[in-house]
C-alpha cells in the first residue's frame, strides 16, 4: 500500500477478485496499465483502472465518469475508454456503491470526491493535461467538480446527458429512478438487481445544482452534449446548462441519440476526443 502526494491511497488488486464483468483489459501493476483502489477524502475505496492509450499526445489523459448503475467494467464504459485511448491516456473508475468500489451511492453528491481522487491519480501518473468526461450522473459530477474542485484542477470538461436541476420527475424513467433511490424496496432492487448500493439518507445539505455550477467553471473549456431522443432529460436541461455557461461553453444536440454512454455512438466519442485535444490547454 502506498500513499501518493495528493493523499490518495492506491493498493494494487488481484483482478479476479474485483471483476464482475469480463470486458476490462488485463491490467496489472507489473506493466504500464494499472488497476488500483484509490482512497477518497472521506475514506471510501474507489476501484480505478488506468490505460496508457495509443495516442502520441502523451501529456493528455481522459478521466471518464459513468452514469448511475454503471461501473468501470460495463461494456459501454469500456467502449468509451477504447475510443478515448486513441487521443490520450484513460482513467476509468466505479463510483462509490457501484461495482467493486466501497461505500454507498449518494446519486451525485459525494461522488465529487470519487472523481477528485481519480483526477488526482491521473496527475500523479504524470499527465500535464486532464479532461473529465461524464455521462448522466457522471455528467453532473464533472460539472460540480470543475466548479468547486480547484485543488484538483482540470483542463477541459465534457458533460453528456446531464440534468440541469435536481429532483426532476418529468419523465417516466426519472420517476422510476426516484422510486429506486427513495424507497427501501427500490434500494433493494438497486442492490440485488442493478448491483448498486444506494445510501438511505437524503441530501443534507442539497448540493450545488449543475446549472448553478456551470458559471463557476469558466475559463475551463466546457462541452455539453445531449441527445434529442433522451428519455430521461428533455432538451430544456442542456439548453439551461448552455445558457448558464455563456460564451465559455459549447452545446452539441445529437440527432437520434438517447441517454448517456449506452447511447453514445462511436462517431460522437471520436468527435469528443477531437474536441478535447483541441481545447485542453
Amino acid at each position: 500500500m502506498s500513499t501518493g502526494p495528493a493523499g490518495h491511497v492506491a493498493r494494487s488488486t488481484d483482478r479476479s477478485t474485483i471483476r464482475p464483468y469480463s470486458e476490462t483489459a488485463d491490467v496489472t501493476r507489473g506493466g504500464k496499465p494499472l488497476r488500483t483502489f484509490l482512497r477518497t477524502a472521506d475514506g471510501v475505496a474507489i476501484d480505478s483502472v488506468y490505460e496508457p492509450g495509443t495516442a502520441s499526445s502523451g501529456d493528455l489523459v481522459f478521466v471518464v465518469a459513468h452514469g448511475f448503475t454503471g461501473d468501470a467494467d460495463r461494456p459501454h464504459v469500456r467502449r468509451a475508454a477504447r475510443a478515448f485511448a486513441r487521443y490520450g491516456g484513460v482513467v476509468t473508475f466505479s463510483f462509490r456503491g457501484h461495482g467493486a468500489s466501497g461505500g454507498r451511492s449518494t446519486v451525485g453528491d459525494r461522488e465529487v470526491l470519487d472523481l477528485a481522487a481519480a483526477v488526482g491519480w491521473a496527475r500523479e501518473l504524470g499527465y500535464a493535461r486532464v479532461a473529465t468526461v461524464g455521462f448522466s450522473m457522471g455528467g453532473s459530477v464533472v460539472l460540480r467538480h470543475a466548479a468547486v474542485g480547484r485543488d484538483t484542477r482540470v483542463d477541459a470538461v465534457v458533460s453528456v446527458s446531464a440534468p440541469a436541476r435536481w429532483f426532476y420527475r418529468g419523465t417516466a424513467p426519472m420517476r422510476r429512478l426516484h422510486w429506486l433511490v427513495t424507497r427501501p424496496s427500490g434500494r433493494l432492487v438497486g442492490r440485488y438487481g442493478l448491483r448498486t448500493r444506494i445510501h438511505h439518507r437524503q441530501w443534507d445539505p442539497v448540493p450545488l445544482s449543475p446549472v448553478e455550477a456551470v458559471p463557476r467553471i469558466a475559463p475551463t473549456p466546457l462541452l455539453i452534449v445531449h441527445g434529442d431522443q433522451d428519455g430521461y432529460f428533455p432538451l430544456d436541461h442542456p439548453r439551461m446548462l448552455a445558457a448558464a455557461a455563456g460564451e465559455h461553453g459549447e452545446l452539441w444536440v445529437e440527432a437520434g441519440m438517447g441517454h448517456a454512454e449506452n447511447a453514445a455512438p462511436q462517431e460522437l466519442l471520436g468527435r469528443i476526443g477531437d474536441w478535447v485535444v483541441g481545447r485542453a490547454g
